[in-house]
């Protein structure tokens, strides 16, 4: 099959240094291109030269309209978009644009990041794994806010696992709430970044917003919900199953994690980690990883990630190993067999 499209601005930028963007398209896709006065001709198997033709259409439109690729930027999207057919490149650069979340103006800051966004409001399951500071749960809070504000779902519902360094509630002071409070703290925070703290508190009181643990979820079903489980590294293999299937009508679930830091107990497995391994391949279901090039925070915090992760190289605990021996801790149930 073959076909040409029009492009009479941003050649340049399109074909990258030394052709190495035009070269993403062509060896991602199995096609090939030949540049003709103005126009680009694509050649290959039809579904390649299909999905070429509406990359290059999109990035025609947004040229015409203004938008200005760098070079760098251009490359790791169109890794992105030959890598998942499911991503329009329109929706990926709209994606990282300013707009309003509550009373913030959000913009991502780096492609995963838009990646991310686009990939919750694409699909219903979405899951975020990376390190900490790469904007996995205030990024997911941003979207629950603004799916309640545009009355897309009717509530909120932040939750994660009571699970810090061996911790357990009943050994601490206080209320039930009071306990689990401290371990809800960075969800409440994400909240009241993006509402006027008395709307919150309305929001709370009401419960249009709800802050709990993963073990108030079981028995219920969640409709027209907005759902964000954080820390899920810390879930296990039951409370995560027990969660994934209590999502109900029009309602997204957006699951976040590091697998560098689980603080379950020795010999029990991750349910997060589990669930990578359950659910990958199932349409519908997004898996979006970040390193330490997303991290947000205080330029100190990059450079302390990419330290553990080297350690972590030179160890022989590679996430990879981490799975493995998670998955093999596991072997003989595998996680099925409870009752969520």
């Amino acid at each position: 099959m073959k076909v040409c499209v029009e492009i009479s601005r941003g050649i340049e930028s399109l074909f990258g240094t030394r052709d190495e963007n035009i070269r993403v398209l062509e060896d991602g896709l199995q096609i090939r291109t030949r540049l003709l006065n103005d126009s680009l001709e694509i050649e290959g198997n039809e579904a390649g030269v299909l999905r070429a033709e509406s990359i290059l259409e999109d990035y025609v439109a947004l040229v015409q309209e203004g938008h200005e690729f760098s070079n760098g930027d251009l490359n790791g999207i169109l890794r992105a978009l030959v890598a998942d057919p499911e991503i329009s490149l329109k929706r990926l650069v709209e994606s990282g644009r300013k707009r309003s979340f509550g009373k913030k103006l959000i913009a991502p800051k780096s492609l995963n990041q838009r990646l991310y966004l686009e990939a919750i409001e694409r699909n219903d399951l979405v899951f975020g794994i990376g390190p900490a500071g790469t904007g996995k749960t205030y990024l997911a809070v941003a979207m629950g806010v603004s799916a309640l504000l545009n009355k897309k779902v009717t509530r909120i519902i932040l939750t994660r696992p009571a699970v810090e360094a061996g911790e357990r509630l009943g050994f601490l002071p206080g209320t039930l709430q009071e306990k689990v409070d401290p371990y809800l703290r960075p969800l409440y925070d994400a909240l009241y970044d993006m509402l006027e703290v008395d709307k919150v508190e309305r929001l709370l009181d009401r419960n249009v917003i709800e802050v709990a643990p993963i073990a108030f979820m079981r028995g219920r079903t969640l409709n027209d919900s907005f759902v964000i489980l954080d820390e899920a590294q810390n879930s296990t293999p039951e409370q995560m199953k027990m969660l994934l299937t209590r999502v109900g009508f029009n309602s997204k679930m957006v699951v976040t994690g590091d697998v560098t830091q689980i603080d379950l107990p020795a010999g029990r497995q991750s349910g997060l980690l589990q669930a990578v391994d359950v659910l990958r391949g199932i349409d519908g279901i997004s898996f979006v990883y970040f390193d330490e090039r997303d991290v947000v925070r205080h330029a100190l915090v990059q450079k302390i990630v990419k330290a553990y992760e080297k350690y972590e190289e030179t160890t022989g605990a590679s996430r990879q190993s981490l799975l493995r021996l998670n998955h093999a801790g596991d072997a003989p149930d595998n996680g099925h067999d409870p009752q969520a």
